[in-house]
This record gives C-alpha cells, sequence and structure tokens, in this order.
C-alpha cells in the first residue's frame, strides 16, 4: 500500500495500457447499451507533472513526453489512428500549451464514458483514495471504494449492465503479484466471462512473465491477445525492461490497431538496445 504512481505517471508503461484502454472504451461506445468500466487500482485520476513527484524521476519524459509536443517528431498514419483516443485526451488536459497534467485511467473513463455509462474505481491506498473521490464527487457516473483489489472484484462483478471493461494493474509491490494476478483472472472470468478485461503487468524477468502464461492456460480462454512492448533487451532483470497486458476478450479491431501502434511505440520509446514488441492471439 505504500506504491504511488504519481511517481511513474505518464512513463512508456502508461503510454501502453492508457492507449490500448482507451482504444477498448471507444470501442465499447459503438453500441448504444450502457456499460461499466470497473478500475481496480484506480489511483488519483489525473496527475501533476510539474509537481515535486513526478519531477523526481521525470519517467513522463521517456512516455508521453516523447508523444506529445511540438518536438515529438512525426507518427505514421495507422499509429496516429490508434493513439488518437487516448492523446485526444491528454491534448484537452492540457489546452493551454505544455505538458503538465496527465491522465490516469479513471480520467480517461470519465472523459469517453457517455451519460448512462458507469465507472468504479477502486483504490485501496488512503490518501491517493480520498483524493480521487474528491475530483470525482460531483460525477454521478462515478463511485469511489477503498477495498483491496481482489475483494472489489469479487464484489463488483458481474456489472448489472452486463456489459464492460475492467482494468486490473497492480502495483507489483508483493513476490505473489503474478500469482494474485492469475487467481484474480479466474476469478472474474468465473463472474464476468463475457467482458473485456485488461491486466496490465511488468516485464523485468522474461521467465516470471512466461509462468504467469502458464499458469493462466489451463483457463483454456479462447479470446485472447498477449501485448507486449520492451523498451530494451532484459538483460538486467532488477530494471523494468519492458510491459505487457493479457486482454481478454478484446474489441475485434484491437489486433490490428495494437499491430500498428506497438512497433512505432518500440522505436520511439526504446531506452536501450533490443526494444521489441510481441502481439499474440489467444495463448
Amino acid at each position: 500500500m505504500n506504491y504511488r504512481h504519481i511517481y511513474h505517471a505518464g512513463n512508456f508503461a502508461d503510454v501502453v495500457k492508457h492507449a490500448a484502454l482507451a482504444l477498448c472504451i471507444d470501442h465499447l461506445r459503438l453500441k448504444a447499451a450502457p456499460f461499466r468500466v470497473v478500475d481496480a487500482h484506480a489511483g488519483i485520476g489525473r496527475y501533476d507533472l510539474a509537481g515535486v513527484e513526478a519531477g523526481k524521476t521525470l519517467e513522463f519524459s521517456d512516455g508521453i513526453g516523447r508523444l506529445f509536443g511540438v518536438d515529438a517528431g512525426p507518427v505514421p498514419p495507422a499509429a496516429a489512428a490508434a493513439l488518437a483516443p487516448y492523446l485526444d485526451i491528454v491534448r484537452k488536459l492540457n489546452a493551454g500549451g505544455g505538458l503538465t497534467l496527465y491522465p490516469g485511467s479513471p480520467e480517461i473513463a470519465a472523459q469517453m464514458l457517455r451519460e448512462d455509462d458507469r465507472m468504479i474505481f477502486n483504490e485501496l491506498h488512503p490518501e491517493d483514495r480520498g483524493t480521487l473521490a474528491a475530483a470525482y464527487a460531483a460525477d454521478r457516473r462515478a463511485k469511489v471504494m477503498g477495498l483491496d483489489a481482489w475483494t472489489a472484484l469479487k464484489a463488483l462483478l458481474p456489472p448489472p449492465e452486463r456489459r464492460g471493461l475492467v482494468l486490473i494493474d497492480p502495483p507489483f509491490e508483493q513476490p505473489d503479484e503474478f500469482e494474485r494476478l492469475a487467481a484474480g483472472l479466474a476469478g472474474a472470468m468465473r463472474r464476468f466471462a463475457t467482458g473485456t478485461l485488461l491486466l496490465w503487468y511488468p516485464v523485468k524477468d522474461p521467465a516470471v512473465v512466461s509462468a504467469f502464461y502458464g499458469a493462466v492456460r489451463p483457463l483454456n480462454l479462447t479470446k485472447t491477445l498477449r501485448a507486449e512492448l520492451l523498451v530494451r533487451a532484459p538483460a538486467d532483470i532488477s530494471k523494468l525492461n519492458g510491459c505487457g497486458l493479457f486482454i481478454v476478450n478484446p474489441p475485434w479491431t484491437l489486433s490490428d490497431k495494437l499491430g500498428a501502434l506497438l512497433p512505432f511505440l518500440a522505436e520511439r520509446l526504446a531506452r536501450g538496445a533490443g526494444a521489441d514488441y510481441r502481439l499474440e492471439a489467444s495463448v
């Protein structure tokens, strides 16, 4: 419960996670029926990149900073289309120029959901939960909770609308977090088998990631995507060398869009030799 995302907001991992999240929500909006977004590890909603915490690490400069602003450089058309729902929100928050605010997953949901859609933001850290609750107190679509994430998933699924998306992105402070992620996925699928689930994970040691996929394979999930970005070769497993998303019941358009986006991000966000990407269906 010591994790504070403000130190990492807007880094390369956020770019991958939030670009995919925005694409999934954009697809859900194609149908008129209401849906619900459940964010199990919500954070505070918006992040001040000009603040003390973000300034200590400057991780955003090697993430959103390489995509946004006059010095960001050109983006190929297909990658630009895949980034558009996400970057449109970043631009809206920074309409005055510069890059000072970054949208976390709650803000992306708040910007994209319609009047009849709903969003549940769960955050265990008490200070961050207070900030989150204050940010969305006037939004009748939103509810903020402070449960353990795995308990929250049991309580919140299935959503009444029977349509929606669940985002699970633990801080990975605990050594058994991958095991808990696999168990949480199994429970979520029992309760909400038709929902879109986005599971985020860090890539430090590829062997640990492989073990996670070995653990979820017996679930026999037939509609999945494994999307990973490496910003450098994983030679030093103490470093955050990349990140991944395991997406269950992805929108049918998502594979093509990530297929255009990930190669571009591997080049633009590279931090060293061996930057690469991986995109596989039905692992």
